[in-house]
């Protein structure tokens, strides 16, 4: 097989790549469903205990963008090959221009920047490949992490939604994020110049 020189690759950047999950990844998805803390700010509950039937089943389904159910499943890996998480793009509204994207990053990777990156690359496919015009997101209150990035990327806080999770014995807000292609477009020109 002749060598990839992936310089103009879309997909990545100088860090790291998307790919489509593979059935291999299996092992990382189960691992992740370990870390309550990190999956309860993802789901917003505390999960059943994981199973490995249920951690290979999901990385067939999704294996090579297989699956057609209104999600885009990516895995997220550095350029030494490894797996640091998983996005992917949700909830998509082709007549409206409005779109999520779900991701985790995980534990041994987090704190490093991949997330950002992720997301940016997966915006810029949102707005600028499928014509989608808003960004929606939900993060629940504490999760500091996803705050900071969201912020970092120019989403702007939109709303609360009070008390409307009820998780670890106590009701918790839902903190709205939006962002326009044209406030994307604003921020990516602001990246671009330092």
């Amino acid at each position: 097989m002749k060598d990839i020189i992936p310089n103009n690759y879309f997909w990545q950047d100088g860090v790291i790549r998307l790919r489509a999950i593979q059935p291999e990844d299996w092992e990382e998805h189960y691992n992740n469903r370990f870390d309550t803390p990190a999956r309860r700010l993802v789901d917003y509950e505390v999960e059943l205990p994981p199973t490995m039937v249920e951690a290979k089943r999901f990385a067939e389904e999704f294996a090579d963008f297989s699956a057609n159910q209104g999600r885009i499943m990516f895995t997220i890996e550095n350029f030494e090959c490894e797996n640091v998480g998983g996005i992917n793009l949700n909830s998509i509204d082709e007549r409206n221009g409005t779109f999520s994207i779900g991701i985790q990053i995980n534990r041994d990777h987090r704190g490093n920047g991949c997330g950002t990156r992720a997301m940016r690359i997966l915006l810029r496919y949102a707005f600028f490949e499928r014509r989608l015009n808003k960004f929606n997101v939900s993060i629940l209150e504490g999760n500091d992490a996803s705050e900071k990035m969201m912020k970092k990327l120019g989403c702007i806080q939109e709303g609360i939604r009070r008390q409307v999770v009820y998780t670890n014995g106590k009701y918790l807000n839902e903190i709205l994020f939006g962002m326009t292609k044209e406030e994307f477009e604003q921020m990516e020109d602001k990246v671009l110049i330092k």
